[in-house]
């Protein structure tokens, strides 16, 4: 798999065309954009790793020039082996709805991912997750503000997390903001489910903000973590039809399917590496 940003010019196409044609590559999916207000090109390939003489270290070590000579110092571009399976770490609070999908989806075999842990900050859902054999650990956060003592359990989650390595660290429903340092260290790595069509109703109880405008439509987003709340890259977002018979469980309870659908969504689509970030937009092939 390859992905591949830089500004756009001629003959981008053709270099990576030739280069893998030379090296006997065999393209079976290949997407392409030019974002005309930035003037970046995009584009990811998936090449059959059998129709290569060499493994995905040597092919990035082939390509490296050639993505220099494409683009120059700005040239962006990864080249994964789909055939390893990514590592997932998830973090979470009290609502399950998000993990019991994904535990779903990964124990019926339609996730395929090393699904490593999942770290909460409450321990009522480590039952359901250790029962799917995952390991569940429980960092507690202060019921009072302490910013010593907060500053403490995310040094503790980052370490859990970090000794895994994950490819993906999601968010599903977990309600603590994370600290800027963090989303440096994890950028676009990190991504949230956030039960609004964002960017309306960011922050704190989107559903009651929602009912209070009496809105027609409310929805999910899934986006990438970074330090201004709620404002990250987003990856995917959906809807769904309410009406003013809707009370704000009736919200909340059709909002929860949306979430699920999307961040399921979102997290194949990131690892399966089709989505590119620039300039705090995505492309999402």
């Amino acid at each position: 798999m390859i992905t591949f940003g830089c500004p756009d010019r001629t003959g981008i196409v053709a270099g990576i065309a030739t280069f893998l044609a030379e090296a006997g590559g065999w393209i079976v999916e290949a997407a392409y954009h030019t974002d005309p207000d930035t003037g970046w090109f995009f584009t990811r390939q998936e090449v059959r790793a059998d129709s290569l003489p060499f493994d995905v270290d040597e092919l990035r070590a082939r390509f490296e020039p050639v993505a220099r000579s494409l683009g120059g110092d700005q040239a962006q571009w990864r080249i994964d082996d789909t055939g390893q399976k990514r590592r997932v770490v998830i973090l979470v609070s009290k609502e399950g709805h998000c993990l019991y999908d994904l535990l779903g989806r990964v124990a019926s075999g339609e996730l395929d991912i090393d699904l490593r842990a999942v770290i909460g900050n409450h321990d009522v859902l480590a039952d359901i997750t250790r029962a799917h054999g995952i390991p569940f650990h429980h960092v507690p956060f202060p019921a009072e503000p302490d910013p010593e003592a907060r500053a403490a359990a995310f040094d503790q989650i980052e370490k859990l997390v970090d000794e895994h390595d994950p490819h993906a660290i999601v968010l599903a429903r977990f309600m603590q903001i994370v600290p800027p340092h963090l989303c440096e260290r994890w950028a676009g790595r990190a991504l949230n489910i956030h039960h609004s069509f964002l960017p309306s109703f960011v922050g704190a109880r989107p559903y009651h903000q929602a009912y209070q405008r009496g809105v027609k439509l409310i929805g999910a987003t899934c986006h990438y973590v970074t330090p201004e709340l709620d404002a990250g890259p987003i990856i995917e977002q959906d809807v769904i039809r309410v009406n003013h018979e809707d009370a704000v469980s009736d919200l909340v309870r059709k909002g929860r399917d949306i979430e699920k659908v999307v961040l399921a969504r979102g997290l194949r689509w990131h690892l399966e590496n089709r989505v590119l970030v620039h300039a705090g937009r995505t492309v999402v092939f």
